[in-house]
């Protein structure tokens, strides 16, 4: 496989989860919209890593983790407000990945939250796509 059918394969699972985060807010499952958004985001930035540094894509789900390992290869500078949003987001799969938690954040994403990820995640994604040359 080439690099670009690598970041091909990362890009549609990628798009696949930035739509099932649309149709979670579409059915008010507000938790699942942000968590959605985070796995479509660490998707991508990992198509980024295999196009731009290697086939050992980091096996981490820390975003910013894997954004500082593929920053010095790509065209554009990630800006401090996208760092924040990985922040967030990465917050979001601990919360998924140990329920305990899932019903502490899970009661801090309601509707306005949900959405304002959701669009923050949309504009990032699409700036991440438009870092493949």
């Amino acid at each position: 496989m080439t690099r670009d059918e690598k970041y091909l394969y990362w890009l549609d699972a990628a798009e696949y989860d930035m739509g099932t985060a649309e149709a979670m807010y579409a059915s008010g499952r507000w938790f699942y919209v942000v968590f959605m958004c985070q796995q479509a985001i660490e998707k991508l930035v990992k198509g980024l890593y295999n196009y731009y540094v290697d086939d050992n894509v980091p096996r981490v789900h820390n975003i910013q983790e894997v954004c500082d390992k593929v920053s010095g290869k790509l065209p554009h500078k990630i800006s401090e407000k996208n760092y924040t949003l990985c922040k967030k987001l990465t917050s979001y799969y601990i919360a998924n990945r140990y329920p305990d938690f899932i019903s502490k954040v899970g009661a801090n994403v309601d509707k306005s939250t949900a959405n304002d990820i959701l669009l923050e995640s949309k504009e990032f994604f699409v700036w991440l796509m438009g870092l493949k040359k």
